[in-house]
């Protein structure tokens, strides 16, 4: 049996009935990546590391001692996650040398789960991308079409689970980096509420937007892997002290009441129509299950595009401004003038604008600018401080249409994946992208993706479910009805 192509909870089952060890399942993974390398899924990994915490695990478990709900389980790591002593570099040139002193608290808890840690992923460099394509590692590439990008940021974690590289990967998502990821890959991803996972030793983009998500082939993986990362943590300040249920044992408990939102300003102008067909044939499946739907409006979400990059811009500007050279990061060793009047600045400066010209990319140059420019003297009150009152007013229009219904169902993404190098040069088709996920991160609400369709080319497409603040278990449940009724969860690329 290939134990590469089972769930995550089916490979639990395996290894709980003795079925296989975790030192199989993880050769068989490794042997996997080393075939597929080609994907570029994986900036780190070491596979006499992987196999000695499967050794540990099947100790243990031969030992009859208790172990915890990943035990022997794979997990992908986005390199923008702690991982003692591990190279974590978010893509970059500017972190290639760094090996943190710790575990990010999310790593420590799927450490204390007993999951293997399976390598750290290829990313848009320090998050900020759509396509995985700003990565200082080159791009991943689509398992489903490898002339076609995976997504991103996390695009490196979603290729891992849709090419069976990985059974579970953990992302991050400022605008949508797992919700995307998740849809142009055929996989289910979660973002949840802003305050269920804790953020420590997760290196920031922007701090009031990010939040840490799982990556699986079905519901039952993502609740399982949500049950060990989230809760309260003191660690970090913004993690939120509330309940955090069993998701996975009441996931398959019918929701209390199907009520369904459709977006009226998300069905319209830049959808495609094939992309459109296949969410309304989901709006079809859950009325055949009993839902009632209707017509929401969040008025303010054409606003959410340039909200979004006055916030995390800003936010980007002020949590990089600490990668100069002299204690973080990459330092230049050539820092002699390189146009006039910089020989007269001091050797200090002269070697900070020479490091951070060469360890970031375009991408994130261009986001500090404008980040720096909309907090700048004259200009705040003008730029950043509107930005958080259409923030204010796209959360209120969140909390009025969930007053109504229970979830709002959308598409993920407007289009399927796109070519490799398509839109690297157009920013603005870049960050349309992510039109349908942005609003979801001002207002600090869970987002689920879940696969719904191909099109007429074979490319996935993603549904997205949101609910109200820290209502995961719900979304949940709802989006199991759908998974229950359907079949495209259990799609894989046919990829060798």
């Amino acid at each position: 049996m290939d134990f590469t192509r089972v769930t995550a909870t089916g490979l639990l089952a395996q290894l709980n009935a003795g079925a296989t060890t975790s030192v199989e399942v993880v050769r068989g993974y490794l042997d996997r990546a080393d075939r597929l390398g080609r994907l570029n899924v994986f900036v780190h990994l070491e596979p006499e590391a992987a196999l000695a915490q499967a050794r540990v695990i099947d100790g243990k478990r031969r030992a009859g001692e208790r172990l915890g709900p990943l035990a022997g389980v794979p997990v992908a790591i986005k390199d923008v996650l702690c991982v003692e002593g591990e190279p974590t570099t978010c893509g970059s040139r500017m972190l290639k040398n760094f090996r943190p002193p710790y575990d990010a608290t999310v790593i420590a808890r799927l450490k204390a789960a007993g999951a293997i840690l399976f390598g750290k992923t290829n990313m848009d460099e320090f998050a900020m991308g759509s396509s995985t394509e700003t990565s200082a590692y080159g791009p991943t590439l689509n398992p489903w079409d490898e002339s076609r990008i995976p997504g991103g940021s996390s695009g490196g974690s979603a290729a891992a689970v849709a090419a069976s590289l990985a059974p579970l990967a953990l992302g991050s998502d400022t605008g949508g980096s797992i919700r995307q990821p998740a849809t142009l890959c055929g996989i289910t991803g979660l973002k949840p509420s802003y305050g269920r996972v804790s953020r420590y030793g997760l290196i920031a983009f922007a701090s009031s937007l990010d939040q840490v998500g799982p990556f699986g082939h079905d519901l039952a993986d993502i609740a399982l892997l949500l049950g060990v990362i989230a809760g309260r943590d003191p660690m970090d300040s913004t993690s939120v002290d509330a309940p955090v249920p069993d998701y996975a044992a009441t996931l398959d408990a019918p929701p209390d009441t199907l009520r369904i939102g459709l977006v009226r300003e998300y069905f319209g102008e830049g959808l495609d129509p094939e992309i459109e067909a296949a969410i309304r044939e989901a709006v079809r499946v859950y009325e055949a299950a009993g839902a009632t739907t209707k017509e929401v409006s969040l008025p303010h979400a054409k606003y959410g595009i340039p909200a979004y990059y006055i916030v995390a811009p800003a936010e980007c500007s002020s949590n990089l401004a600490r990668y100069d050279g002299t204690i973080y990061g990459h330092r230049a060793e050539d820092f002699s003038p390189r146009s006039p009047g910089e020989e007269d600045l001091p050797p200090m400066i002269r070697m900070m604008m020479a490091s951070r010209a060469e360890g970031f990319g375009a991408e994130v140059k261009r986001r500090i600018m404008l980040g720096t420019f909309a907090l700048s003297a004259g200009y705040a009150d003008q730029y950043y401080n509107q930005a958080l009152k259409v923030r204010r007013l796209i959360r209120d229009d969140f909390d009025a249409a969930f007053k109504e219904v229970d979830v709002l169902l959308i598409p993920t993404s407007p289009t399927a994946a796109f070519k490799i190098g398509e839109r690297i040069e157009d920013p603005l088709a870049m960050y349309l992208s992510d039109i349908y996920t942005i609003t979801t991160n001002l207002a600090g609400i869970p987002g689920l993706s879940v696969p719904c369709g191909l099109t007429r080319s074979g490319l996935p497409i993603g549904m997205q479910l949101l609910a109200p603040a820290f209502a995961e278990e719900n979304l949940l449940r709802t989006a199991r009805v759908f998974e229950r009724a359907t079949d495209w969860h259990t799609r894989r690329p046919e990829i060798v």
